[in-house]
């Protein structure tokens, strides 16, 4: 076995073996006792401030504004054009971004242990059922209310229940899911009522203390069937973070991108990240009233779970999706089948049924993506250029990233 392949391997099995597990729910400050207070984070590789754009732009200035950091919008541009606010990459302090990615240091994360290797990752509570959220690049006064309601209710009353719990085993609650029809991340209907159950028993167990703050945290959790994406986000991200590292390995193990660029990280390279154009569509489905000249692109980090096996990797399990997302079912077991060309293995718990329990494609390899001119499909929602949610819909990753790791590689490795 060549020393890449045997790298590879060891990529791949990290993958496999990942056991997240939701350990608490606390102030980014708390979970990460290093994190700077004067910083915002935002999805993608990192841009200096000058180069944020947009509704990724909006939602740092937005960040800063609700932690306190500036007093208002022209404050808050001074104060990160001075350096005295910091804009930080997500992945810096662990945490993986949706859409913008804006997180600050009162904002309660989800806390997933992935217990196969003693690594953690941290993600930001969904935000409601609002088109106007934060991660879409909107600030105002609804948000910057819904945000400090998270941060008072519904983020100390989750935590307490998952300690009341004793943690929350996630891989049960994604195995089952993948065969009730979600991919986990652009349909997590299952995904989200399968996690609530988990916490009846502690909830109920609270309801004497404090019965107004169980009543809108489960008003909250059965508001949306979005709540696990944030979940399904972090169990990825600890389970990529796990399998970097790994010399000689040609493995994914990021994918994010900014408001400009789109880059992948690659195990056996370090921690750079190689940058390209942003996603192109490969089909989507806006909401009334919206046309492709509205679309931009903000950020985003959920592709951390196309990294791991899920999403666009396992759109064959979620045909209820052609009604949210555009396409056909027979387009999306293509573009499922596919993937399988470019990984590396299979994962033996999360299972497709419809590909006769066939796992989920893992460990993406650079150098099957450029030899086969084949790019990871990418499940996403889609933000307008006003702020806020227009639609969803599938992606395709460029090219031009995995290419530069390939040369980086090459040049590495030869």
């Amino acid at each position: 076995m060549t020393p890449r392949n045997s790298a590879n391997s060891e990529a791949v099995r990290r993958l496999a073996a990942a056991d997240p597990v939701l350990v608490d729910v606390l102030p980014l400050s708390e979970a990460v006792p290093d994190f700077d207070p004067h910083t915002v984070l935002a999805s993608g590789a990192s841009l200096d401030w000058d180069q944020y754009v947009g509704g990724q732009r909006n939602g740092i200035i937005g960040g800063a504004v609700y932690e306190g950091l500036a007093e208002n919008t022209q404050d808050a541009i001074g104060k990160l054009a001075s350096g005295e606010i910091r804009v930080r990459p997500c992945g810096e302090y662990r945490c993986v971004g949706s859409l913008a990615g804006i997180y600050t240091a009162s904002m309660p994360v989800l806390v997933v242990e992935n217990r196969a290797a003693s690594n953690r990752a941290y993600c930001n509570l969904f935000e409601g059922v609002s088109r106007y959220r934060l991660n879409y690049g909107v600030f105002n006064s609804e948000v910057d209310q819904n945000l400090r309601f998270l941060a008072e209710v519904i983020g100390p009353t989750l935590g307490e229940v998952v300690r009341l719990a004793g943690g929350v085993p996630l891989l049960p609650i994604m195995k089952r899911a993948l065969r009730m029809g979600d991919e986990l991340h652009s349909r997590n209907t299952a995904a989200t009522l399968l996690f609530a159950r988990e916490l009846f028993e502690p909830l109920m167990q609270l309801q004497a203390r404090s019965p107004k703050g169980v009543k809108q945290t489960l008003d909250y959790l059965t508001s949306s069937d979005y709540f696990f994406l944030r979940l399904s986000m972090a169990a990825s991200r600890a389970a990529a973070d796990a399998a970097h590292g790994i010399a000689a390995s040609s493995v994914v193990t990021g994918m994010v991108f900014n408001c400009r660029d789109f880059a992948i990280r690659v195990s056996g390279l370090g921690d750079d990240w190689f940058r390209g154009p942003l996603p192109t569509m490969h089909g989507a489905k806006l909401f009334e009233g919206f046309s492709e000249a509205d679309m931009e692109f903000m950020g985003g980090e959920s592709t951390f779970n196309e990294t791991a096996g899920l999403g666009g990797f396992a759109q064959a399990a979620a045909f209820p999706l052609q009604e949210y997302q555009g396409g056909s079912a027979q387009k999306m077991v293509d573009a499922n089948l596919a993937m399988y060309e470019i990984t590396l293995g299979e994962h033996p718990e999360l299972k497709i049924p419809y590909l006769g329990f066939r796992g989920v494609p893992i460990g993406i390899d650079v150098r099957r993506v450029v030899d086969k001119a084949i790019t990871p499909i990418l499940d996403i929602g889609v933000a307008g250029k006003a702020g806020g949610q227009i639609g969803a819909g599938s992606f395709r990753a460029p090219i031009e990233c995995f290419e530069l790791a390939v040369g980086a590689y090459e040049a590495t490795y030869q």
